[in-house]
């Protein structure tokens, strides 16, 4: 089974039921087959193969959803760039993938002729250099994602149809999703939260789709109360708008069975605003190169584990490992490692990536598990904080810092000290017309955290300096923080 015969078999079997709503226009199954079919040929008469690379620049629009489709009819592989990114970013990824066409939005037209495709001569899958792991003619890849480079320099996941398949199911159970949902997407789908977390699993389940050309807290909840969606999945920034928004608590939320949400962690304050509503918060943890369902929380867990990823989903193996790659008891923080079907088959034109071996992903995101089975992520291996030998995780203070209605954000960073190593520096960003002082933040944590965990620092800065998906760039906020004066 292959993730267009899916589709095809939706278009045959129920070809009238509306598969996408998009600005006032409706897309049935059979008329969305239709716009894949006409794609397929037109991308094969500008002589695209398979395994060529094939990108899209635009915002959410439901022809992204049909050039994936099409390419997958083809065996070629999408490649959806982030326009956020500037313009040597995108000419970076574009290089690296050796991608062979650019299609993009009326919005970004203008962008994509400044940028470059050169493709290289014509060549096969050989030239992904990946560890393939299995006939490729058999599982064709079909998605090419770059991650949003919070470590480093970007790097391209590719997955397969069978991986993208093997997520819809896991997502399938994640949500309880039937033909019967409708999703609401809002998220960016050049990432996998937006695209492969609801998006895609709605329409192997023959669901339906709404699709917002990008997030807008008003649009949102005019779009909740009109069209009784009964799904949607937001992120911690998009939450704390939709909260803050004054038709936040008249709007009729009742159509949702749930939300869900990820990309880091999640405020409590902010779960427990929509669990007052009767809305249920279940996290999702994952990661580009894991498809990325992969711990997640159900409905009827949301209530009674608020703040917890949840468990190990549907055909997922979890490790918690220490830095000898030893297994943890529960109860102990560690690195955690994931294997599944749905994993990457590998970075693109980097088989060697230490991240990635074994068939285990190495995520460098931190963790305890529970003796119940629950995990609860508490940051960042590389932003762990070790001050007089004790470990300070900087979501802990984060979590903390977002739950004060003075703060607009604010982040945690270690900074090197003579006496204790390393000291926790808390940098907050104020809400407008705040005065709140560096000892009204240090005063949050009295009686929530042990002392060795407070900062010893804060500073106030204008913003905070983030990657085009929004999450804080730490590397650049320890340079930021190391120039300001003590």
């Amino acid at each position: 089974m292959s993730l267009i015969a899916v589709i095809a078999g939706h278009a045959a079997q129920t070809p009238e039921r509306t598969a996408l709503r998009f600005e006032g226009q409706t897309i049935t199954y059979g008329g969305l087959w239709q716009r894949v079919e006409e794609a397929a040929a037109k991308l094969r008469g500008q002589g695209i193969q398979p395994g060529d690379r094939v990108a899209w620049l635009g915002l959410n629009d439901p022809y992204a959803l049909v050039l994936l489709l099409a390419l997958a009819r083809i065996q070629a592989i999408f490649l959806p760039l982030n326009y956020r990114l500037a313009p040597e970013e995108l000419q970076a990824i574009l290089a690296h993938a050796q991608a062979r066409l650019l299609c993009a939005d009326q919005s970004h037209q203008f962008l994509a002729q400044a940028l470059q495709v050169q493709p290289p001569q014509r060549n096969d899958l050989a030239d992904a250099n990946v560890d393939a792991g299995a006939d490729t003619d058999a599982d064709p890849p079909v998605l090419l994602v770059y991650t949003s480079g919070t470590t480093g320099k970007p790097k391209g996941a590719l997955h397969t149809q069978s991986g993208l398949l093997a997520n819809c199911m896991a997502s399938i159970h994640a949500h309880g999703m039937t033909a019967d949902d409708h999703v609401l997407t809002a998220l960016p789908m050049f990432h996998v939260g937006g695209l492969c977390i609801q998006t895609l699993p709605a329409l192997y389940a023959g669901a339906q789709v709404t699709i917002h050309a990008r997030f807008d807290a008003a649009a949102w909840l005019e779009d909740v109360q009109a069209l009784n969606p009964t799904l949607s999945l937001l992120v911690p920034a998009t939450l704390r708008a939709l909260i803050g928004h004054a038709a936040f608590a008249t709007t009729d939320l009742s159509s949702l069975k749930l939300l869900n949400a990820g990309s880091s962690t999640i405020p409590l304050s902010q779960i427990e605003a929509f669990h007052a509503r009767g809305v249920p918060v279940c996290q999702v943890y994952g990661a580009t190169e894991t498809g990325p369902v992969s711990i997640y929380l159900l409905r009827d867990e949301a209530m009674q584990h608020a703040g917890s990823a949840g468990r190990a989903g549907m055909n997922v193996d979890v490790r918690l490992v220490d830095d000898g790659e030893r297994d943890l008891a529960d109860g102990a923080v560690g690195e955690i490692w994931l294997r599944a079907p749905n994993l990457m088959r590998g970075y693109w034109r980097d088989a060697n990536n230490p991240a990635f071996q074994n068939g285990w992903f190495h995520t460098g995101d931190l963790a305890r598990r529970g003796a119940d089975g629950f995990y609860w992520v508490v940051g960042r291996n590389k932003d762990m904080i070790i001050s007089g030998g004790e470990n300070i995780y900087p979501a802990e203070l984060e979590n903390i810092l977002a739950d004060c209605p003075q703060i607009a954000e604010a982040a945690v960073v270690g900074q090197p000290d003579a006496d204790w190593g390393e000291v926790a520096v808390a940098v907050v960003v104020k809400q407008a017309g705040s005065a709140l002082t560096a000892q009204g933040v240090t005063a949050l944590f009295e009686g929530r955290l042990a002392r060795f965990k407070h900062p010893r620092r804060v500073v106030f800065c204008d913003a905070l300096p983030k990657t085009a998906l929004g999450k804080v760039q730490k590397s650049d906020l320890l340079r930021m923080v190391g120039q300001m004066p003590q």
